[in-house]
């Protein structure tokens, strides 16, 4: 594959906030659904504290049902807490906004819309104040970043599992926003490309400078991707650790899994799920 040129622009040239300044802040974080059939109310999450500060790629890991899910949801706006706040660039977080973009699981393209009209859709629904010329520039610019330039006019249907999850963080990344929420990305993907799109991410992530929040059921993921993980343990989930990666960058071109370090850190995270890992397996 032959990579485009990045885009000029870290961490230290979005406006608002300067590097290292939290740009997410929960603060005893409840929150849970009412189950109409039960007639009843079901907590997700209990008491989540977390900053995640500006330029960093904080990873959510923990077993399916601990509310991962829940907690970008409520980063997003999409859901509400039932107690305690969150903040995003210093406000209050009381729905959906510009500042949040989000990249699924199953990649949400629109399968009626080419590559490019689906980069659109976001402009389409936000004023962001730019004309289309700049818009059209903002697509090209991102399509090239994903390594997708020339794919503008095909559909969905004409792309591989990676080619469209390309387009998801095209489409995310497009509208510029602050923090990039990603709801277990690559696992609808086969193995060798789910290693292929870890490694454009961190190479996108690092020519951009956003903040992430990254859903994963994998420790390997976890690590080769996060600065930091927050281990999450099921019904309602907490956060039982907050994990350093303290590994260089970039991970991919390395030899980053041969390090005692990541041997160590992945030693830490497995005892950390492991008890609910082989609870879930066994069906309990």
């Amino acid at each position: 594959m032959n990579r485009p040129a990045p885009i000029e622009r870290n961490v230290a040239d979005s406006p608002g906030t300067q590097v290292g300044e939290p740009v997410i802040v929960a603060r005893n974080v409840t929150v849970g659904y009412k189950l109409h059939r039960e007639r009843k109310m079901l907590t997700a999450l209990r008491d989540i504290s977390l900053t995640i500060n500006k330029g960093e790629f904080v990873v959510l890991l923990g077993p399916s049902g601990c509310g991962k899910t829940t907690f970008i949801n409520a980063i997003s706006g999409i859901v509400l807490p039932w107690e305690g706040s969150i903040e995003v660039n210093g406000a209050p977080v009381t729905g959906p906004g510009p500042d949040r973009a989000m990249v699924f699981q199953d990649y949400a393209l629109m399968p009626w819309r080419t590559v490019e009209a689906n980069l659109r859709m976001p402009f389409e629904f936000q004023n962001l104040g730019l004309s289309k010329d700049e818009v059209d520039a903002r697509i090209a610019r991102y399509l090239e970043l994903v390594d997708l330039k020339g794919f503008e006019k095909s559909f969905p249907y004409e792309l591989s599992g990676g080619m469209k999850q390309r387009v998801g963080i095209a489409r995310a990344l497009a509208t510029e926003p602050t923090i990039l929420l990603a709801d277990e990305p690559f696992a609808a993907i086969d193995a060798m490309t789910r290693e292929a799109m870890q490694s454009e991410l961190e190479r996108i992530v690092m020519a951009t400078g956003q903040t992430v929040v990254f859903i994963t059921h994998s420790i390997d993921e976890a690590i080769t991707l996060g600065d930091r993980i927050a281990v999450i343990s099921r019904r309602p989930g907490r956060i039982k650790e907050v994990v350093d990666v303290n590994l260089p960058r970039p991970r991919f071109d390395g030899d980053v899994k041969s390090r005692p370090e990541y041997a160590k850190i992945r030693e830490r995270i497995w005892d950390l799920v492991k008890a609910e890992a082989l609870s879930g397996a066994h069906g309990e």
